[in-house]
Parts: structure tokens; C-alpha cells; sequence
């Protein structure tokens, strides 16, 4: 088998990896060496899937060869799908040969468990010495941390890497030993503590020692497969809250689950992925990080998933109208970022406009304000827009109608004056 005939087979099993972001690089050029992650603002070219998903790298696994026989995988050893693997020569011939063709800016590598973690890890850590090493490569490396290696055998990959990734995949316990037998959440959770712990180290002896080896500079991350199981948004969520405050993730990636095998605990194959229930998550998760809000306050047991004709932030306001109206000339920046409309951005623009004078209603949608969203939940100097009424019910019909057009539309069909059967 040559080695385009192995670049189609490997690109294509790993497009359903979606734990791909070159976001926190910081190596720059160097002398002697090619390559840096510095060149955009997320360190790599970005080209977009027919699906919709940003591809930032050459995304591709070592082998599809897999020794697990996860029920939810395309590569699972019982699925009938033809096989390949390169070797760490091969494919570190192909990363070179693409990044000096301009087509690539780095490196995302996974792989499927060949023989065993140990011995996969140690084919990818092969390969990736030989871009460091030998041909200098000093672009963005992603690598993937196989549950049950050996620690040391993380180390030397975190230290080739700039960012490691360890995928939890299924949100619960039950659903690992349902659907992925051969993993078990002790020997998943390891290498993110290991990683965790490697990190914050390294970052301490570079305060001591310039030019101390950096081990995954960029940290780690991981992906939750949504849809698979019975898992609800509220589970989903604490499980991701507890993530990043327990392990300093980066980021948490959210993949609909796409029916590529037939079993009986899976959907079935015509079952469309989840893609709106993903993208909710994906909202919920930038609340998460950057607007101070916690799975509970959005989710709870009674309403265990989110209302996806709004996004989650509309969905809170509207369970929580006694927070509102918020003053924007008086509020406090937490609460600026509660009003739906108004992004970290705005809030921080209204923070510094309001120095210089009161605001008014008009003033806000310069600052960047969503005012289809923010007019049902704002004042500004004690006035609201100019003529707006509503009702709880109104409120719910303007917000989803100022959602839609933001939403997938489905396919317009075009009309014929004909009808398409004709007759003799």
C-alpha cells in the first residue's frame, strides 16, 4: 500500500476526532529550524469540512488498527474496514513534505491502539522526535494521550507536543462499560492528572531556568461524544465543569454523535447527528469559561437539558426575570455579563463609556450590543427602548425569532411551474 493510498484511509477515521485546536502555541521562529505557531492569531492555517468543522492541521491517526472493540467506533478491531498504518518515517516525511507545500501550519496525530497503549505511544513519539530532531520542525504538534500508558512514556510525549489530549468520549461510567469495555475512567483520568501536575511543574523550573524544556505548553484537552448514550446536557455539564476545575483543562470539545455501525444500545444509523444539541453545549460551555456561570445555575435535575429554540444564556434569563432590568450606566461587570446580547466585549466597552459619560439606549448598539436580545433585559439612564412591550410569552416568541436566523436552515426547494411528470 503507498503512501497516498494510506494518507486517504487515515485522514478519513480520524475526521470524527473533533479535539483539535491550536489555541495557546507560543513557539516562534527560530533560527535554523521551520516552522512556528505564531504565523495567526491560533498558530495555523484554518480550512473548514463540508460539515461545517474548522481543520486547522493535517489531522490524521497512525494506524486505524485498533485493538479495542469500542461499540461507537468506525476503527473498533470487530468492524470490517480496510487497514492501515504508517510508519513514524513515513509520516513525518508526509507532515514535512505538506507544511513546505504551504498546505499545513502543524500536526494533529491520534491513533488507534495498536497492540497496545505502550507500544502505539511509542511509534507516535518515534515519529514526532524525527520532526523535532531531524527535520527541525518547530511548528504546532497536538498529540493524543492513549488511556493506559505508561507515564514516563507521557512525559516524552508531552515534551515533543504542544498540546496533549486525552479523550473521555462517553460522559458516565455506565456508558464506558456498555459501549467501550476495554477502557475504564480510572486509566482515563490518570494521564490528565499526570499531564495536569507535569505542566504546572514545567511552568515553575522556565521561572528558574529560561530555557528548560516545555512539556504540552498549550496544555490539554479533551472530547465528549453527545448522543451516544442517554447522558442528559445537565450530566454533560457538571462532568465538564468538574474538568476544568479539577484538571485546568483547556478546552472541552463536544462531537455529535454520528451513526456509522448498527448495536443495539447505539441509535439507529437514519438517526441525524445531534449538531443543535452540540452547538448548545458548545454556548454553554463559553458561559462556563468566560462569563462566571456554573452548571447548575443553568441546568438542574427538573430541566435536565437545554431548550434548544434559544441559546443557554437567553434560556437563564428567562428562567430569572427578577434579575432584570440591569442598569448599564450602574451595574457591576458580572452582572453585565448576565444580560443576554452582551459579550465580554461589549461589557467591557460599557465599562469604559460609562467613564466618560451616561449611556443611553442608543449608544449601546455601537458598543456592540445585541439589541434584539439585550432590549427585553436592559435599562439605560432607567429608560428601555422606545416603545417596547411584552409579555413573558412574547418575550420567549421575540427571542427565538431573533435566534432563527442564526440556526441551520433546511434547503430551499426551488419551485417549478411544471409539474415534474408529464403526460403523453
Amino acid at each position: 500500500m503507498d503512501v497516498l493510498e494510506k494518507l486517504t484511509i487515515l485522514t478519513d477515521a480520524a475526521k470524527y476526532d473533533a479535539a483539535c485546536t491550536s489555541s495557546g502555541g507560543t513557539r516562534t521562529a527560530k533560527k535554523g529550524y521551520i516552522g512556528n505557531t505564531s504565523t495567526a492569531s491560533a498558530g495555523c492555517c484554518h480550512t473548514f469540512s463540508a460539515d461545517g468543522r474548522c481543520v486547522t492541521l493535517l489531522k490524521v491517526l497512525l494506524t486505524n488498527r485498533c485493538v479495542y472493540d469500542c461499540k461507537y467506533c468506525v476503527n473498533r478491531r470487530s468492524n470490517e474496514a480496510k487497514r492501515a498504518a504508517f510508519t513514524p518515517e513515513e509520516l513525518a516525511d508526509l507532515t514535512i513534505q505538506f507544511y513546505r507545500r504551504n498546505y499545513i501550519e502543524g500536526l494533529f496525530l491520534s491513533s488507534g491502539v495498536f497492540r497496545s497503549p505502550d507500544y502505539t505511544t511509542e511509534l507516535m513519539i518515534r515519529c514526532l522526535s524525527l520532526l523535532r530532531e531531524r527535520y527541525r520542525f518547530n511548528g504546532y504538534i497536538h498529540a493524543k494521550a492513549i488511556p493506559g500508558t505508561a507515564p514516563e512514556l507521557v512525559e516524552r510525549l508531552g515534551f515533543l507536543a504542544d498540546r496533549l489530549s486525552v479523550n473521555i468520549e462517553l460522559p458516565s461510567e455506565a456508558g464506558l462499560n456498555s459501549l467501550a469495555p476495554d477502557k475504564t475512567k480510572r486509566a482515563i483520568l490518570a494521564p490528565m492528572r499526570q499531564i495536569q501536575t507535569r505542566n504546572r511543574q514545567s511552568r515553575e523550573e522556565l521561572v528558574k531556568y529560561r530555557h528548560a524544556p516545555r512539556f504540552a505548553p498549550a496544555g490539554q484537552s479533551t472530547q465528549l461524544i453527545v448522543g451516544a448514550t442517554r447522558d442528559t446536557d445537565f450530566h454533560i455539564l457538571r462532568l465538564t465543569q468538574g474538568l476544568y476545575d479539577r484538571y485546568s483543562l483547556k478546552r472541552v470539545f463536544y462531537s455529535a454523535y454520528v451513526p456509522v455501525v448498527e448495536h443495539a444500545l447505539l441509535p439507529a444509523r437514519n438517526v441525524k447527528p445531534p449538531l443543535l444539541r452540540e452547538h448548545r453545549l458548545y454556548q454553554a460551555d463559553w458561559l462556563l469559561r468566560f462569563y462566571g456561570f456554573r452548571a447548575e445555575e443553568l441546568l438542574d435535575e427538573g430541566h435536565p437539558d437545554f431548550d434548544t429554540r434559544v441559546d443557554p444564556k437567553c434560556s437563564w434569563a428567562l428562567a430569572h426575570l427578577d434579575f432584570f432590568p440591569v442598569e448599564v450606566n450602574t451595574a457591576a461587570y458580572e452582572a453585565l455579563l448576565r444580560i443576554p446580547g452582551v459579550g465580554v466585549t461589549s461589557a467591557r466597552r460599557i465599562l469604559s463609556a460609562r467613564r466618560v459619560g451616561p449611556l443611553h439606549i442608543d449608544n449601546l448598539k455601537k458598543l456592540g450590543v445585541v439589541m434584539k436580545r439585550a432590549q427585553y433585559f436592559l435599562t439605560a439612564s432607567g429608560k428601555m427602548a422606545e416603545g417596547l412591550r411584552f409579555t413573558p410569552d412574547s418575550l420567549l416568541r421575540g427571542l427565538i425569532a431573533a435566534e432563527r436566523p442564526l440556526l441551520p436552515q433546511q434547503e430551499a426547494v426551488q419551485l417549478s411551474l411544471f409539474d415534474q411528470t408529464e403526460t403523453a
